[in-house]
């Protein structure tokens, strides 16, 4: 005979960064979850992250730092859960951290730490009447409604009153990423933006492959896609094209068929010494004076490539700009394989911001990755999957 489902106040499916800690708080809150992940370990995006540091959170946290067809929609939640108050969950757990540039908090010793916390966190509902159950290899899970949300996998059933959707967007497949949030949406008739590698490096195509040359030079440079931000960061010249955090930035907004325009010296007159008086104008003196404020590599092969057709100061002039606005044209990205995060997702407009409950099914919830919600490199990813988890949470 089947055996009974297994009845709780709340089912999460994905114990990933905001699933777990959505957990965390609903159980805090005296609710009886259960936490179903598909694979062996949760958490794993969480071990890998900031070169297994885990870049927790950031302190510059804004709305302007998130890409979403809805500009206005991460407000709330982000205002309701700020980086101070996920911090102060770090340091009760007495975790070691520090500030590297624009803000960007890392654990000292080890992402395991910032896991470790959320496992504790799950634990401690029960002082709170709650409890939270993690279910690992929980496979082939469906989800249906009949009165209350109804849950089938290869570990049981499950029913409850409410379902929330944290199993992320579709980068790093190897780590276990699936379109599954994005069918389950559908499913429940909400809408879904196309998702798309973001975060993620780029690919050069002839002519400009022979950029790959380059293979291991990086330099400061101010990026910028067609529709986005400028974003001065480090640039990093790869065997198929370009990354670095700069070009990764302005990979989010970045759309095929479109130009990548780089400054290549942000606030530098790269060719002043040729506009001195009795200075050599030619190739070589070219080389030195880019030789200056770029790599070595760098300088040599812009002096081959970029020298003026003519060393007249309007052909220096030319030059210049284009050394500051440098048009590139990936081909594509490495894909969601090498993509950090997933643009795109669930549709905004079909979710409560406040409390991520989809508006036309009461009770379902989604959460983190994803929605259509994208943050900026930096930490900013992981504070989106505290603030949705939160918003959620205290919903249920």
């Amino acid at each position: 005979m089947p055996t009974a489902p297994r009845s709780f106040d709340v089912l999460i499916l994905g114990a990933g960064a905001a699933g777990l800690f959505c957990a965390a708080v609903a159980g805090q809150r005296g609710r009886r979850v259960a936490l179903l992940e598909h694979g062996a370990q949760p958490g794993r995006k969480i071990l890998i992250s900031g070169g297994g540091r885990c870049n927790f959170t950031n302190v510059h946290c804004t709305p302007q730092n998130f890409l979403s067809a809805n500009p206005h929609f991460a407000k709330s939640a982000l205002a309701l859960f700020e980086p101070r108050h996920f911090l102060e969950l770090v340091e009760r757990h007495h975790i070691p951290w520090h500030e590297k540039t624009l803000g960007q908090l890392f654990c000292d010793r080890s992402a395991r730490d910032i896991l470790n916390t959320l496992f504790a966190e799950c634990e401690r509902a029960r002082a709170f009447n709650g409890s939270v159950d993690l279910i690992l290899n929980a496979r082939d899970i469906h989800a249906t409604r009949y009165g209350d949300f109804h849950v089938t996998s290869s570990q049981g059933d499950f029913t409850a009153p409410a379902l929330v959707v944290a199993t992320g967007g579709l980068s790093i497949p190897k780590l276990g990423a699936t379109g599954f949030a994005y069918d389950l949406a559908r499913q429940f008739g909400l809408a879904v933006i196309p998702p798309r590698p973001a975060l993620v490096p780029l690919v050069l195509g002839p002519p400009e492959f022979a950029w790959t040359a380059l293979t291991g030079v990086s330099t400061m440079v101010e990026a910028r896609a067609a529709r986005g931000p400028r974003f001065r960061e480090k640039m990093l010249v790869t065997h198929r094209g370009l990354s670095g955090p700069a070009i990764l930035q302005a990979s989010s907004y970045w759309q095929p068929g479109e130009a990548l325009h780089v400054d290549l010296a942000p606030e530098t007159k790269l060719l002043a010494p040729l506009h001195t008086t009795n200075a050599r104008r030619d190739v070589a003196m070219l080389r030195r004076a880019l030789g200056d404020y770029l790599p070595q590599r760098l300088a040599a092969h812009l002096a081959a490539t970029a020298a003026p057709s003519g060393w007249s100061n309007n052909a220096l002039d030319t030059c210049e700009r284009t050394l500051h606005r440098w048009p590139f044209h990936p081909t594509g990205t490495e894909g969601f394989e090498k993509a950090e995060v997933t643009a795109g997702g669930i549709d905004t407009n079909t979710l409560h911001a406040r409390t991520m409950e989809a508006r036309t099914v009461s009770g379902l919830f989604f959460i983190g990755e994803a929605v259509d919600v994208t943050g900026h490199l930096g930490g900013f990813n992981f504070q989106w999957a505290w603030a949705s988890a939160i918003a959620a949470a205290r919903a249920l």
